[in-house]
């Protein structure tokens, strides 16, 4: 039998809250849609009931991903130290929380705030964030959690756009449990293609975010995803594989107006995910084929 990546959700497919009533929502409904996990988006990880959320999990067999974007208040790629305190305690209590659910990955816009910026960083920002990830790094592999970098577009965040800032930047953090998290919504934004970024990261790529170029339905926008699903397989890519979709139909107050959430892409998460489900599992399943026959 053809290996078969694991396939994830993120949260805000099906609500934009954690209540326990928002977490059943998720969770069932992520088991439901016949994925294996669900991202758990933590950008203030006080408000998650750990406990609770673990006990759902169990329920319905899932695993959990934990991920989350750093805000101005909380930016590590800084000079202030106030802030890259902010930060770091932040990324600290989200490992807490990816702790507490049992998943093995945290990961998102960890480096920076996930926001536009007015100037390109610093090199010295650029250390501070580092020394932070390397911090979280360490105390992560404790628990044999795997931290992924989502490098994004140059709207959200001045520090890693591409695969090869990215590259970069690991060779600096300098720890094995620190992963290459390529999301193909950013990538359509700032790399060349697909095929060659993917294989620039090799064995170093850990997560991978699968969303549409216009952030609705799969194959209903510009990404060219017989190369994604290519190129996975060309370098043997056995990870996660999420699906990412986000409409103001589902909202989160922080989460919607940082990412410009301001339409109605979908209103139907159950239809949306199912769909993207058996989109990206023959993707890969025809992309096997093709590197097979």
């Amino acid at each position: 039998m053809a290996q078969r990546n694991p396939l994830g959700v993120h949260a805000l497919v099906w609500t934009g809250g954690w209540s326990p009533e928002d977490a059943e929502l998720a969770i069932s409904s992520t088991a439901k849609a016949g994925f294996d996990l669900i991202e758990i988006p933590a950008l203030d990880p006080d408000r998650i009931d750990i406990a609770d959320t673990r006990a759902r999990l169990d329920a319905h067999g899932l695993q959990a991903g934990v991920s989350l974007g750093l805000a101005p208040d909380t930016d590590i790629n800084s000079e202030d130290p106030v802030l890259i305190e902010a930060g770091r305690q932040t990324l600290m209590n989200a490992l807490a929380v990816a702790r507490g659910v049992q998943a093995p990955y945290l990961g998102g816009v960890i480096f920076s705030a996930m926001a536009k910026y007015l100037h390109p960083t610093t090199e010295a920002s650029r250390r501070n964030s580092a020394a932070v990830i390397k911090e979280l790094a360490q105390e992560a592999a404790k628990d044999d959690i795997t931290v992924g970098l989502e490098f994004v577009n140059r709207y959200e965040s001045n520090l890693l756009n591409t695969v090869q800032q990215t590259l970069d930047y690991m060779d600096l953090v300098d720890e094995p449990n620190v992963v290459v998290h390529a999301d193909v919504y950013h990538m359509n934004i700032e790399e060349n293609g697909f095929r060659e970024p993917l294989l620039l990261c090799g064995d170093r790529l850990g997560y991978v975010h699968i969303g549409e170029s216009n952030r609705g339905y799969l194959g209903q926008g510009t990404i060219d995803f017989d190369e994604v699903f290519g190129a996975l397989v060309e370098i043997d890519y056995t990870g996660t594989i999420t699906f990412e979709s986000f409409s103001s139909a589902v909202v989160d107050p922080q989460f919607s107006r940082s990412l410009a959430i301001w339409r109605d892409l979908w209103t139907d998460g159950m239809d949306l995910a199912t769909h993207a489900r058996a989109f990206i599992a023959d993707g890969m399943d025809r992309a096997r084929a093709q590197q097979a026959g």
